[in-house]
């Protein structure tokens, strides 16, 4: 397994030197506008997912040894129709392409979405390549063959809670938007992925940008950006059924429809979906229902879009993991585990007697997380000339549920409440259950202003407001020894209230033919309060402002034969979230983040094959970078570091072997160091912190190497069979660098087969299947570690996350 990473880099370079044993060709043309016969730089000419290129200043083109396998080419332009037009021998094309209002969805969400010319990395998924796979897994597991992504799921099949880490930064770190408006949780930064459960059946593209990426709204990016794009225009009436079953009692039920264009000028898509999963975990299940609405009015000038969607989770808790010494099957250290935790005879029969891999500490009927969050948004663009377009947006998002948890022998005093007297006996201690609620909303507006001058420069200047209200509270419902204890008696109870400003302009300028500078300044401004108790009675008193400037620039290159250079700079800087507050370690109050960012690569196209490669350096300062731990919700621990760094280099590389096969592959290999790291250990002898200093260190979660691969066989027209592999290299858990707290590496084989036909009746049915793990690969894909000093001893406590073994899911598509 040691080897898989170089195996896989050889492959990339072996790439370059294939050449191909079939015919070739070469084309060129020009695009322009078909109502005034302007030129448009920048349009992009697709001849295959390997090929293709984009327009000069001039809107001319050339691609240069195309396979005669190639029919089709497709020509696209922001707010312009796309068209896809069957290659002949005439040569040069002249291209025209109208101008459409139906178009619209995609120039709201350009102003926030990296290009060409953005001098930073970035990769691009298309509603295509998410159906292939989308049977009921979350969408990060959708996205795990992306470059430098690592996904992971609580549950341990891709269902329930789950989440992403990109260049080894977790989702705190990553910004979300869904059509440009934010998604990020206001308080912890966060993307809870379960609120949204399908909602991959709704995306029409997803952009992942790597780094600080462009200036965008919501949270700051310090890891990279997910720009997400919902409904697509449909022009035609449509209806679809999708459902799949597969392993773990896994059931996913979806219906799509769609009027398609009424009178020219309405639109209205709807989805209803319903996912549920027992877990590969033992109790670990989930059942997800959520809706998609849609309506859309296209005007001469002007675009409007009602967005309405909502999730609605109820998951069983896993976030406990399983301790190193049952998931290695050491009998004396589960014993020596139960002994010093103090469990219950109960919970030490389920650790004792449970599968080692699928082990739940939990085993309380109704241990359960249930949230539901509603989402409103009102998006439109208005083109106010032939070269301005201004986006204004709004969005309200409502939020409101809890997770239930059975608590044993707790003491009345952690809930303001009264020893109770009975008989002779003072009772200070009962059985109780108890809700956590989250009640809460994020609303406000975003707008940009796009200017496109058809000839050198390109510009826009956009930004957005919004304004987080959440109460958090916690109340108990049954108590065995109740006492004088009120119905939902509510026994913490705090308010968080975040404002979030910020501005930005963007300038792309055609300095030569050949060679295009970009520029983005954003300003940000954030204020954070935080009021009340915590579920620990712990009073809570924040009130933050900070103030960011963000500037990032960059030059791009273009050489001869569908080459180019680009190298940028940027600036991100981001504020702590709320538990960094809350759960502050050994007193240390957490700071604002900074990062410096350098980003420079090199794309090529040749024949069949199409290569890249990009050199990353993030320079830190004040970094919060996990420790290891996690709080009583799940949620990790952080803590600031002075200075620390992630370098490296991210390869990706194209080629169609033939006319059926085509190979995908991406590696990335780095350093993620901290340069000198102090541990701050509990000490429950003195009460106090013992802290250790371990020198330079390797970030937590960083793995030095990851790497993945989409080998596509097409055995006919209608069916693909395909082998897709990950390999994600050594992670520790914290940021000590210790062998013995750590995440082995690992290497996944998945196969995925899809075979559509096209009766009579219906549009089109697909079958899928797609076997995950196909080698039984036994992995972790996440875990934590928190150690103590007693007795004067120090006392080291792992636990991680497994993931199922082989699995299966099986799915049947109908398309009318």
């Amino acid at each position: 397994m040691r080897n898989v990473t170089t195996y896989l880099f050889i492959l990339i370079i072996s790439t370059l030197s294939f050449r191909s044993a079939f015919a070739q060709r070469s084309i060129s043309g020009r695009v322009t506008d078909a109502e005034d016969g302007k030129a448009l730089p920048g349009a992009t000419i697709k001849a295959s997912d390997i090929r293709g290129t984009q327009t000069d200043g001039a809107g001319n083109f050339s691609l240069r040894n195309i396979s005669d396998n190639i029919s089709t080419l497709e020509v696209s332009y922001i707010g312009y129709q796309t068209q896809k037009l069957p290659l002949t021998t005439d040569n040069p094309l002249e291209i025209k392409l109208s101008k459409s209002t139906y178009q619209a969805d995609e120039v709201i969400i350009n102003a926030t979405r990296a290009n060409d010319k953005s001098a930073m990395a970035y990769s691009t998924v298309t509603a295509e390549a998410i159906d292939k796979q989308n049977l009921g897994q979350d969408l990060p597991v959708l996205l795990n063959f992306t470059p430098s992504l690592v996904s992971t799921s609580d549950a341990g099949a891709g269902v329930g809670y789950s989440g992403i880490r990109i260049r080894g930064s977790d989702a705190t770190r990553i910004n979300v938007t869904v059509n440009g408006i934010p998604y990020n949780d206001a308080e912890s930064q966060g993307v809870f992925w379960v609120n949204m459960p399908d909602f991959a059946s709704s995306v029409s593209s997803i952009q992942i940008q790597r780094g600080v990426g462009t200036s965008t709204n919501g949270s700051g990016a310090f890891g990279a950006t997910v720009n997400i794009n919902t409904n697509a225009f449909q022009e035609k009436p449509y209806a679809e059924l999708n459902n799949s079953y597969g392993s773990f009692n896994t059931f996913k039920n979806t219906l799509k429809v769609g009027s398609g264009l009424i009178k020219e000028k309405f639109t209205f898509d709807a989805r209803l979906s319903r996912v549920s999963s027992d877990g590969y975990v033992d109790r670990a299940s989930s059942e997800l229902h959520s809706y998609y609405l849609s309506g859309g009015y296209f005007g001469k000038k002007s675009f409007v879009r009602v967005n309405v969607f909502s999730g609605n989770e109820r998951t069983y808790q896993s976030w406990n993991g399983v301790p190193e010494a049952k998931l290695r099957g050491d009998r004396e250290g589960i014993l020596s585990y139960i002994d010093r935790n103090g469990l219950s005879e109960k919970d030490a029969q389920n650790l004792l007697e449970s599968d080692n891999r699928t082990y739940n500490s939990y085993t309380y009927k109704n241990e359960v997380d249930n949230y539901r969050q509603d989402h409103y948004q009102i998006v439109s663009s208005h083109n106010l000339s032939d070269k301005l377009i201004f986006n204004l947006n709004a969005f309200l998002v409502r939020g409101l549920g809890y997770y239930e948890q059975s608590r044993i022998g707790d003491d009345y005093s952690n809930y303001n409440l009264p020893n109770v007297v009975v008989g002779q006996d003072t009772l200070t201690s009962t059985d109780l259950i108890r809700r956590r609620w989250l009640d809460n909303y994020f609303y406000g507006s975003t707008f940009s202003l796009e200017y496109n001058s058809f000839k050198k420069l390109t510009a826009s200047f956009g930004g957005g407001y919004n304004y987080y209200d959440g109460d958090h509270y916690g109340r108990i419902i049954w108590a065995r020894n109740a006492g004088n204890i009120e119905n939902d008696h509510q026994y913490y109870y705090s308010k968080g209230i975040k404002k979030d400003f910020n501005i930005y302009g963007k300038v792309y300028y055609q300095l030569t033919p050949k060679l295009n500078a970009f520029a983005d300044l954003q300003f940000r401004s954030v204020n954070h309060n935080i009021q009340g108790t915590d579920n620990d009675q712990i009073a809570l008193a924040f009130d933050e402002s900070y103030s960011f400037f963000n500037p990032k620039a960059g030059l791009t290159y273009q050489l001869a034969d569908q080459s180019s250079v680009y190298a940028s700079y940027s600036v991100g800087n981001r504020e702590p979230n709320r538990d960094d507050f809350t759960s502050s370690t050994a007193g240390l109050f957490p700071k604002s983040e900074q990062l410096q960012n350098v980003e420079a690569g090199f794309k090529t196209q040749r024949g069949i094959w199409a290569f890249s490669a990009n050199y990353y350096l993030m320079a830190y300062k004040n970094q919060l970078v996990l420790t290891g731990q996690i709080n009583d919700v799940g949620n990790s621990i952080r803590v600031n570091v002075p200075k620390s760094y992630r370098t490296g280099v991210e390869l990706e590389g194209a080629i169609a072997l033939s006319k059926s096969l085509k190979w995908n592959v991406n590696a990335t290999f780095s350093q993620n160091k901290i340069n000198d790291f102090t541990e701050y250990v509990i000490n429950y002898d003195t009460g106090d912190y013992n802290t250790i200093s371990h020198g330079k260190s390797d970030i937590s979660f960083s793995p030095n190497a990851i790497a993945g691969s989409q080998l596509t066989y097409i055995l006919r027209k209608d069916l693909e069979l395909a082998l897709l592999s990950k390999y994600v290299g050594k992670q520790y858990l914290d940021n000590t660098s210790s062998e013995t707290r750590k995440l082995d590496a690992y290497f996944t084989n998945d196969l995925r087969l899809s075979w559509t036909i096209r009766p009579s009746w219906a549009r089109e049915i697909s079958f899928n299947l797609l076997v995950n793990n196909v080698l039984e690969e036994q992995y972790e894909s996440n875990g934590y570690t928190y150690g103590y000093f007693a007795g004067g001893a120090l006392t080291q406590e792992n636990f991680y996350f497994p993931q199922a073994g082989r699995n299966f899911l099986v799915g049947v598509n109908f398309r009318f």
